[in-house]
Formats: structure tokens, C-alpha cells, sequence
């Protein structure tokens, strides 16, 4: 049997992001995955599924209006890379589009490393402070140093 395109794979977990389907995405990560957002830095990674899921919702979770819009994707072997942005909305009336660089490795049908590159000034700076205060001060039991992680 055949491994499934890397491509496929990442757009499955990309669907699942959309739809706030959170044990769909856990589905779609490997054990030991890893999710760099690279503007925080690596002290802010999050490893495997459960601890990835935790820090997406995090920042997702409460917003009224999150939607994609789609741009390029480029696949080189294991690693898929896909230019899009996100369009940000609270309940309070906050609203920004964030443009990203998201890159994946595949292993098998998992996405076994996530990196994305946005500007976080960006979000702080449309971002509400009521939001700002629950990230800042939440449990972040999910935080993982991946400075010393191969193949970051």
C-alpha cells in the first residue's frame, strides 16, 4: 500500500482547522508531532496531538468569525507548503486577515511538523484586549521548548 500524497494529507488537516473539528485534527498529527509557531519562537511549540489541539483552540476557539482564504500550495517530497491567510473576527467587533507561510513534513498520513510564519504584531494589534488578557494568562500546559528538536 502506498502512502497517501502529502498534500491530501495537509489539506485534510487543514479542513479539519476550519471546522473547529479538533479530534479530526488530532487525527491528522503524528504522535510525536510538533506545531512551531515560528513568530513566538521555539519555547512556545507544542508537541503531539493533545497539546497541539490545546494550543490552537487557545487562540481559535473563542473567535465568532474565523475563515480561510485559500493561496498557493507547494509540495517538494514530505514537506508541503501552503501561502493563505486567516480572517480573524471577536464578538466584540474585532476584526483582522492574518497572512500566513504554513510548512508541513509528512510522515505516512500524518503531518509530523508544523511551522507557521505570520506577523503577531499583526493580531496584537487588532486584537481585543479581553482576548489578549485570556491567552496571556491561560494555563499553558501544552508549552514545549523545541529549540533542541531535529529537524526544526
Amino acid at each position: 500500500m502506498t502512502a497517501p500524497d502529502p498534500t491530501t494529507v495537509t489539506a485534510a488537516l487543514w479542513d479539519a482547522v476550519y471546522a473547529r473539528d479538533w479530534e479530526r485534527l488530532a487525527a491528522h498529527l503524528g504522535p510525536g508531532a510538533i506545531y512551531y509557531d515560528v513568530p513566538t519562537g521555539p519555547s512556545t511549540a507544542a508537541k503531539g496531538p493533545d497539546a497541539i489541539v490545546g494550543r490552537l483552540r487557545l487562540g481559535i476557539e473563542p473567535l465568532v468569525r474565523y475563515e480561510h482564504v485559500g493561496g498557493r500550495v507547494a509540495t517538494a517530497g514530505d514537506i508541503v507548503m501552503v501561502e493563505h491567510a486567516e480572517i480573524w473576527g471577536w464578538e466584540t467587533g474585532e476584526e483582522t486577515t492574518l497572512p500566513f507561510v504554513s510548512v508541513h513534513r509528512v510522515e505516512g498520513d500524518s503531518v509530523v511538523l508544523w511551522k507557521d510564519y505570520w506577523s503577531y504584531g499583526q493580531l496584537l494589534d487588532h486584537a481585543p484586549e479581553w482576548w489578549k488578557e485570556r491567552r496571556f494568562s491561560a494555563d499553558l500546559w501544552w508549552l514545549h521548548d523545541a529549540a533542541d528538536d531535529p529537524g526544526l
